[in-house]
């Protein structure tokens, strides 16, 4: 299993994560669930009409945290990098159907695709382990 596929595995078991931007000097956090792999890169999304979207654009720096039921937990930091391709747009629903539902003409809001690049992620416990990795 590469990296990549890692931290993917671990998000999909965790169920929801918590994504953070900055606005301006000010954190600000929210729950995400979609996530999958596109030719080796982990994305994630949002709507366009979002504030989190506009963050995301104009300060491309993130983390992500979430936890599992065993209380291990995952901290991910990256780049995000915008993809608006029709083809990454058609991987999403058929990944995630029911973005068919939020994300359409009637409306009215758009799916803005973003990848990982600089990925990096650390896996902890409150018992002490830990362990850091590139993807």
């Amino acid at each position: 299993m590469t990296n990549v596929e890692r931290v993917e595995a671990y998000l999909k078991e965790a169920g929801t994560f918590f994504y953070a931007t900055c606005d301006g000097n000010k954190p600000r956090v929210r729950p995400f669930g979609f996530h999958m792999i596109l030719d080796g890169k982990l994305y994630f999304g949002m709507g366009k009409q979002k504030e989190s979207f506009k963050q995301t654009v104009e300060n491309e720096n993130f983390e992500i945290c979430a936890m599992k039921p065993d209380m291990t937990w995952i901290r991910i930091r990256g780049t995000a990098v915008l993809d608006d391709s029709d083809e990454t747009m058609d991987k999403v629903f058929e990944n995630s159907p029911h973005l068919r539902n939020l994300y359409n003409e009637q409306t009215g809001n758009v799916l803005g695709n973003f990848y990982i690049a600089n990925g990096y992620a650390e896996i902890a416990s409150m018992t002490g382990s830990f362990e850091k990795f590139e993807f």
